[in-house]
């Protein structure tokens, strides 16, 4: 089983972000161990080239370093993409 990166890319203070950290952690917690996930978390504050790339985007989920979502993140989405890249 490969090893996948989720990058969750937010700021302080973003109500949106505080939602999508939330499923975020849901969906990891809940594929338990049908997938090897390592979550981190980026704040585009102390990260000048995020900043400049997603300053108007932010929250940005980004999955083995790709973008997978922008603003609002759907689990069931996020979650099949997840098992998808498992495979």
């Amino acid at each position: 089983m490969p090893d996948i990166q989720l990058t969750f890319v937010s700021k302080p203070d973003c109500h949106l972000c505080e939602t999508a950290r939330d499923v975020v952690d849901g969906v990891v917690a809940e594929l338990g161990d049908a997938a090897s996930v390592t979550v981190e978390e980026l704040s585009i504050l102390e990260h000048p080239d995020l900043y400049e790339k997603y300053v108007e985007e932010i929250p940005v989920v980004l999955l083995n370093g790709k973008v997978h979502n922008i603003w609002r993140i759907d689990p069931v989405r996020l979650k099949a993409a997840i098992l998808e890249v498992a495979e």
